[in-house]
């Protein structure tokens, strides 16, 4: 698989990954990794430090494996602590997530992907974000 091409100014791609489902986490991991992209997984959804290290350009979340609350508390927070960290909600009900996604002029708005949703599709929306934003 072709290592990362972002620009060295720009700095390496970071990912982290959170679910409780350590086969998602493994799974998902390892295709990042095959495609040269460093990233680590955590089955907390608390502590933003696990969840959304400051070296990270992208935080994919398995929303289905956690309370609803505690997802919606999370994303919030990382939207304040993190504002130009993209949050990739991977989940079987999107429309749960509706007033998350919505713009607030100050972070940039989660995106939802239906589940399935396949590695190279989480990679295709971080690089995406990346080339758009050079974060």
């Amino acid at each position: 698989m072709p290592k990362n091409t972002r620009r060295k100014s720009q700095g390496p791609l970071y990912v982290s990954i959170v679910s409780t489902n350590r086969e998602t986490v493994d799974m998902l991991k390892s295709y990042l990794d095959k495609a040269g992209v460093p990233c680590h997984g955590t089955r907390a959804i608390d502590g933003i430090e696990l969840v959304a290290p400051a070296c990270a350009n992208a935080t994919v979340i398995f929303p289905d494996d956690f309370p609803d609350a505690d997802v919606l508390a999370l994303v919030k927070h990382i939207r304040r602590a993190r504002p130009r960290l993209l949050t990739l909600l991977v989940t079987n009900g999107p429309q749960r997530f509706r007033d998350l996604v919505a713009t607030d002029g100050r972070s940039i708005a989660p995106l939802v992907l239906p589940r399935p949703s396949f590695g190279w599709d989480i990679l295709d929306a971080i690089r995406a974000h990346v080339d758009m934003t050079g974060e």
